[in-house]
């Protein structure tokens, strides 16, 4: 089963056709990059996954979208986020300390817990790698942590609820390249586990950590498969052009 599909999926800010016909199939515990130039859809796409795009006036959806084998639309909010996960282009701690930050999702969901909740902590900060550095810094704000951890943090912070998916809107953008090689690498441990669909400008970055791979243009999926296909025999001009410089 497919962890996303799309069918023929239209998306309009009002009179704004943003996606057009959109169709593709996002397989489990992968990595799959979405690339195109700045305005393509790339982010709209992504935000369709857990519903983000509801928050936004006059924005009307049509077509299918399945997730986690059920119809998008017929999920709980709160159900979906909990298993649609996501991580922005940067880092968004709460000010609030770091413990606080993990366990802001387990209290929505109505775990309150002190033993669950320093369970989790422990489970999410150790998935990213940052476990042994924080265990004795919980109750310090978030807020002062480096731009990696930060970054790591809410990605752990997302991971708390124990979503299926996790949706990564450009998560290297603002980080630094030794910073962004070890987001790259976490990546790569997290895919055993969870589905990964990452926006990126960065194709260097696409071709390195992504299995699948999108091309976006002007709100359509130009072209949709293999991460090496696309990078090294493109079906489609447009993507040849794009992947090669001529343009974006």
């Amino acid at each position: 089963m497919e962890a996303i599909r799309c069918d023929n999926l239209n998306l309009y800010y009002g009179e704004f056709h943003a996606l057009k016909d959109v169709c593709a199939s996002i397989a489990p515990k992968r990595i799959t990059a979405m690339i195109g130039p700045s305005g393509c859809g790339k982010s709209t796409l992504l935000r369709v996954f857990n519903r983000m795009n509801d928050l936004i006036p006059d924005v009307h959806i049509s077509g299918g979208v399945l997730v986690l084998g059920r119809e998008l639309t017929s999920i709980d909010i709160l159900e979906l986020r909990k298993s649609v996960g996501m991580v922005f282009q940067r880092p968004n701690p709460f000010p609030s300390s770091i413990r606080d930050n993990i366990a802001h999702g387990l209290k929505v969901h109505g775990i309150h817990s002190s033993s669950a909740i320093d369970a989790t902590v422990e489970r999410c900060l150790a998935g990213v790698g940052l476990w042994e550095d924080l265990k004795d810094r919980l109750k310090e704000n978030a807020l002062r942590l480096s731009g990696e951890q930060q970054q790591r943090l809410c990605i752990a912070r997302a991971l708390a609820t124990e979503p299926r998916i996790l949706l990564m809107d450009e998560p290297c953008s603002a980080l630094d390249p030794i910073a962004t090689a070890r987001v790259e690498e976490l990546m790569q441990d997290l895919k055993k586990d969870y589905t990964i669909v990452i926006v990126t400008h960065n194709m260097q970055q696409a071709a390195r950590v992504s299995e699948d791979c999108g091309f976006m243009l002007l709100g359509q999926l130009v072209e949709f498969g293999r991460t090496a296909q696309i990078f090294t025999a493109p079906r489609d001009k447009r993507t040849e052009d794009y992947i090669s410089g001529r343009y974006g």
